[in-house]
């Protein structure tokens, strides 16, 4: 993956994990009526995105994204997606069913993410 590849996707994660936190401050309450999930969690996963999206814009800002803060970025993209399926196994008794459906592909789209952020930011042996 290109320097630049690599950029745009962090970019792209930072963009939705900001609107993740637009959402859950500024519509708090009918989101999480929408998704069926108490307002406290839906409040913890905005301030998780807010707490996400800051490192990834600096390793987009980066000339060359620290390969490190990367694979940090990612990890912790792993962690949201397992924090995902938590809360589906959780609270699927009094979720929606748009609900599930949501948390579940964003997931898929945040293990996407993780995926092609390690994948960039691993360097790759070229034979000679």
């Amino acid at each position: 993956m290109s320097i630049l590849n690599l950029k745009n996707v962090l970019v792209a994660d930072a963009i939705t994990c900001t609107g993740v936190l637009a959402l859950g401050l500024f519509a708090l309450e009918p989101v999480a009526t929408l998704l069926g999930l108490p307002v406290a969690i839906v409040s913890i996963g905005a301030w998780i995105c807010l707490a996400a999206a800051l490192p990834m814009f600096l390793a987009a800002a980066q000339k060359v994204p620290n390969a490190g803060l990367v694979k940090l970025i990612a990890v912790g993209n792993v962690g949201w997606v397992a924090a995902s399926f938590a809360v589906v196994a959780t609270f699927a008794g009094q979720m929606t069913g748009l609900g599930i459906v949501i948390v579940i592909a964003q997931a898929f789209a945040v293990l996407g993410f993780a995926i092609l952020e390690w994948k960039g930011a691993t360097p790759r042996l070229v034979a000679a």
